[in-house]
């Protein structure tokens, strides 16, 4: 986890994305892969 950032460094996500993600409904999974393109283009 980045300290700056609070997100993974290799994927891009939040820890309560990283937990939740198993339980997740493919909407909402769709919606973090969103964020995700969002956030790599950051770095």
């Amino acid at each position: 986890m980045s300290p700056g950032t609070a997100l993974c460094e290799g994927c891009f996500r939040t820890l309560d994305e990283i937990a939740t993600w198993g339980q997740m409904s493919d909407s909402d999974k769709r919606t973090v892969w969103g964020l995700i393109v969002q956030r790599s283009g950051e770095t």
